[in-house]
């Protein structure tokens, strides 16, 4: 019997949400014996295409997010301090996570955590080159040949050919997970992916 496929699991870098399902989505999956396909996205470029703003810029919304992050961040037990920058710009942790994922998968997923934990408990700043390959050589990556790959044009490809991809499979925000092509959109779904996993849905 052919295992089944991975769960999928959008995120951008720098979205609270997606931070707090980065700590839940890899356990709730191997409850089931599934597993779980990272996917980083760019955020800026779904917006384009709804036509929004990020969530803290919305009026009314941004100060229930704000208020939220916390209240979240409490209920799941996940260390969190609101970084002085947000957003930022996830560029070039996507890169890095895309030129590493093909040969060095756990490698790729170890990175993702470390950079998602510096930035939502450690306050650096992501969107600088030198901040992801400084969280990347401690995993063992080539710090040198990370800076030339996030000016590399088939790095950039690839990170746009995913979050194209992502849009056209419907994602609109992070994160968004989809199990044997159920979407679920945000952290406070996780409970019901898991619900599904186990059942077969509903």
């Amino acid at each position: 019997m052919a295992s089944a496929a991975p769960i999928d699991f959008y995120f951008d870098f720098s979205s609270p949400y997606g931070y707090f399902a980065s700590h839940r989505i890899d356990g709730i999956a191997a409850k089931h014996g599934r597993e779980v396909a990272w996917r980083p996205y760019l955020l800026g470029v779904v917006f384009q295409t709804t036509g929004q703003k990020p969530l803290v810029e919305q009026p009314l919304r941004g100060d229930y997010a704000r208020h939220d992050f916390e209240r979240c961040a409490r209920f799941y037990g996940i260390p969190f301090a609101f970084p002085a920058r947000f957003p930022v710009m996830s560029l070039a942790p996507a890169r890095a996570f895309y030129w590493l994922v093909d040969d060095d998968p756990a490698a790729a997923k170890a990175l993702a955590k470390a950079i998602y934990d510096a930035y939502f408990n450690g306050g650096a700043d992501i969107s600088k080159p030198e901040t992801v390959i400084a969280l990347a050589e401690p995993l063992g990556v080539d710090g040198e040949a990370l800076a030339a790959a996030l000016g590399d044009d088939a790095v950039k490809a690839r990170l746009k050919a995913e979050t194209e991809q992502a849009i056209a499979r419907g994602a609109f925000g992070s994160p968004f997970v989809i199990v044997d092509g159920e979407p679920f959109w945000g952290a406070d779904r996780l409970d019901q992916v898991d619900l599904w996993l186990e059942g077969g849905g509903w």
